[in-house]
């Protein structure tokens, strides 16, 4: 891996203010009681994703394991040995190839993943703001010279973030709100309310308003996109296997969630942050690429 010098003092700044990213929320969860786990690298069950993701799988001992999507599963069932948890996760996700022209996809990529037990959507917006505006001004003050190196002029967003249903979203930007609005909003903006038919089915639907869940994502001003997404979880077996139905899928693919939620899953609520977008966003970057020393770009092959 061949940089010039200018190459390597840009690199050095953005893992700079990566380095500080992690630390910063690392801290910041540890002040508000999480309890910090290994994250999971393979497994026999993951998130299954409702996007065209292909699943990474190995073999060993007679099995097949899934590379790792998303640790929510895992998430659920931890909740119910300590009260809030939280990871630093790799994941793989093979993307299709012409998402790397996005700028904010990487097919493995590190994604800060949390969970708190009895949680609520409300709860966790208000830890998602806190955290966001925690890091955003640790990173100011520590990284000064190399925001400076960059370009990059930060300002920390004043909270409560504004709040759009996922209705109101695409009535006022149509189906591709996410970019649109992204694009348009100066501060932090979260879209909540999502339809049962475009969520995942561990998204938990309200019981006051079937069709609607509890659910929420935060997106970053300037263009630069999703920044987390998560909610309420089903946790009921019952609720699971009807969710898991609805979507089509098959039930005993995923006999050990429901197991486990016949033994008694906590209800809970959680959300990941991708720890890669949100350097791109801190440091103003085109390619969420720029964020690893080692990318894996969707669709590219690397040497090292």
């Amino acid at each position: 891996m061949f940089l010039s010098d200018r190459e390597r003092e840009r690199k050095a700044a953005i893992l700079k203010v990566e380095s500080e990213v992690i630390g910063a929320a690392r801290e910041f969860l540890r002040e508000e009681g999480f309890v910090e786990l290994l994250p999971v690298i393979v497994a026999p069950l993951t998130d299954p994703l409702r996007h065209n993701t292909d699943r990474a799988l190995i073999e060993a001992y007679g099995g097949h394991w899934h590379l790792t999507r998303s640790m929510i599963f895992h998430k659920q069932a931890a909740v119910g040995v300590c009260e809030k948890i939280f990871s630093f996760s790799p994941n793989i996700r093979v993307e299709p190839p012409d998402w790397k022209e996005t700028g904010r996809h990487l097919w493995e990529f590190v994604q800060l993943d949390l969970e708190v037990r009895n949680g609520s959507r409300e709860e966790l917006m208000d830890l998602g703001e806190r955290l966001l505006v925690y890091v955003l001004s640790r990173v100011l003050a520590t990284c000064r010279a190399e925001l400076e190196a960059l370009g990059r002029e930060l300002t920390v967003p004043t909270r409560p973030f504004p709040t759009f249903t996922y209705r109101e979203a695409q009535r006022r930007f149509g189906d591709d709100y996410e970019i649109a609005l992204s694009r348009e909003a100066r501060t932090p903006v979260w879209i909540v309310d999502f339809p049962i038919d475009v969520r995942e089915f561990y998204d938990r639907e309200d019981p006051e308003r079937p069709g609607i869940l509890l659910d929420m994502d935060l997106l970053y001003p300037e263009g630069y996109g999703e920044a987390l997404s998560g909610g309420e979880r089903e946790y009921l077996p019952e609720r699971i296997r009807r969710r898991i139905e609805l979507q089509g899928l098959d039930p005993a693919q995923y006999r050990a969630l429901l197991s486990l939620a016949e033994e008694g899953l906590p209800p809970s609520a959680g959300f990941g942050i991708g720890v890669e977008r949100l350097v791109r966003y801190i440091c103003g970057l085109p390619h969420v690429a720029e964020a690893r020393l080692f990318p894996r770009v969707p669709g590219e092959l690397s040497l090292i």
